[in-house]
């Protein structure tokens, strides 16, 4: 299968002998059903073991999948009667961020989306998924609509980071993403935001303020990429692997650390296989969150986001047993 994963050659080997007696059978006349049906069988067992044991360094590739569904694709299943709307009325359309009206289940809702590309051109007019200051300035212009017409927001986040490059440092990059923070911590509307793949650094938080942080099973977030760890730290970005290992950055950890507040099942082998599948399963979370949500006046749901970002980065003081003194 295109895409397949190093750790997934076990499945590619069992999956190839299947292929071949099935092909087999089919030349010679032979009947080898029993037998192809004990190889499925193992087949899947093996899937679901190997699967749920993948480390997080693995996660990261699950989660970079070349064919790993994209904001519009989920959008496109989730969503009904959504217009996309364009440009942050300042510069121009970045490419990198989607967003829009749409119906929930039938209730008005504004959906934004770091958008990657779909194929190389594709990915080179979206710069992968990095958007500039503009896609930013956009993102904020639709919630601040949002806001003003009381329609709960949706976000899903998927990127490395904010573009690097020298353009978006020129246009303000720092300031546009500063702004999202201050500005979405203020929003009297519902805030959802859905960890769909790679939630990476400024770029991830920007559009990640929210009343609720969902992650998808196999998504992984981070305050800064395991590469750009990697290159931090041990001046070799190959080392993404290593970093990704001692950054904990996978959805259980992040929900033992209360930085999310749940996590949405991927079908087995990552969200890639069954698209339909894992809208189902976003849908159903965004549903519920958001029925509880709307309970809440805007008030009460500035404080609920306020309180959400307090609690995290809880630390405890511990008692030297060779000094004698709290550090």
């Amino acid at each position: 299968m295109p895409g397949d994963l190093p750790f997934e050659k076990p499945l590619v080997e069992m999956r190839q002998k299947i292929n071949e007696l099935k092909q087999f059978g089919q030349d010679k006349g032979i009947d080898f059903t029993d037998e192809i049906s004990r190889l499925e069988e193992r087949y899947a067992e093996m899937e679901n073991e190997i699967y749920s044991n993948i480390s997080p360094h693995q996660k990261m590739h699950v989660a970079r999948h070349q064919q790993r569904p994209t904001s519009l694709d989920l959008i496109q299943l989730i969503f009904s009667d959504f217009i996309e709307l364009h440009g942050d009325r300042l510069f121009g359309d970045d490419l990198a961020v989607i967003g829009g009206l749409a119906k929930l289940g039938g209730t008005p809702v504004t959906v934004i989306g770091q958008q990657r590309g779909k194929d190389t051109k594709d990915n080179i007019a979206r710069f992968f998924g990095s958007a500039h200051p503009e896609g930013f300035r956009k993102a904020l212009r639709l919630m601040q609509q949002a806001d003003k017409f009381k329609r709960p927001i949706i976000t899903f986040v998927d990127t490395k980071g904010a573009y690097p490059g020298n353009t978006a440092e020129e246009r303000g990059q720092s300031e546009a993403i500063a702004r999202n923070l201050r500005e979405m911590s203020a929003l009297g509307v519902p805030v959802i935001c859905v960890i769909i793949g790679e939630g990476g650094s400024g770029g991830a938080l920007a559009m990640a303020v929210g009343n609720r942080v969902l992650m998808l099973e196999h998504a992984i977030y981070s305050a800064i990429s395991p590469n750009g760890a990697a290159s931090i730290l041990w001046k070799d970005a190959s080392k993404a692997d290593q970093a990704a290992e001692a950054m904990k950055i996978t959805a259980k950890d992040l929900l033992g650390f209360e930085v999310i507040e749940e996590i949405i099942p991927e079908p087995v082998g990552g969200a890639h296989r069954d698209y339909e599948w894992t809208a189902s399963a976003i849908k159903d979370a965004l549903i519920r969150h958001l029925e509880e949500l709307s309970a809440m006046d805007s008030a009460a749901l500035k404080e609920d986001r306020y309180q959400k970002f307090r609690k995290i980065g809880k630390f405890a003081f511990e008692q030297s047993s060779s000094a004698g003194v709290i550090e």
